[in-house]
């Protein structure tokens, strides 16, 4: 039994029309943890079910709204009909705890090594390495991706313990 924690970076907010650029998944077995990100051409639906192989409960942070939905639409993979999923903002919400993830990682003491950044500045990074190809733009993406699943982690067991 594996929980994986789940986190994309998109170009925008629209299925329609952008793209999922990362996910990253933190899968949390009884064994070793393991990190997995998919980017760019990786995103396809067999490379996700790949990655996602052994997970019993998919956590996200809004993405019942915005991580699954975008998921379906752009990979017609719906991952609640494969997997359960717990969305760990509504958790959050029952503990009077609001806002976006890094609002309540902020609020809860859970420590980010990259500050700063954001869902707008990841796509601004993105960019960079597309249309530059700068590596170090992508690097800081893929590390922020990293910070946001391995924190999903963090807030879970906190939530846990309230």
């Amino acid at each position: 039994m594996a929980e994986a924690y789940l986190d994309i970076e998109t170009t925008g907010l629209s299925p329609y029309l952008d793209d999922i650029t990362v996910i990253g998944i933190y899968m949390v077995t009884h064994d070793a943890p393991r990190f997995v990100q998919l980017v760019g051409e990786e995103i396809t639906r067999e490379n996700l079910l790949k990655a996602l192989d052994g997970a019993d409960t998919i956590f996200t942070y809004n993405g019942r709204r915005f991580d699954l939905p975008f998921i379906r639409d752009r990979l017609d993979l719906d991952l609640e009909t494969e997997f359960r999923h717990h969305d760990l903002m509504y958790d959050c919400w029952e503990n009077n705890l609001y806002g976006g993830f890094k609002s309540v990682e902020q609020q809860l003491g859970i420590p980010r090594l990259l500050t700063g950044i954001s869902g707008f500045e990841a796509v601004v990074l993105w960019w960079k390495y597309k249309s530059a190809g700068d590596q170090e733009a992508l690097d800081l993406l893929l590390e922020y991706n990293r910070e946001d699943v391995v924190n999903l982690s963090a807030l879970r067991r906190i939530l846990h313990e309230c």
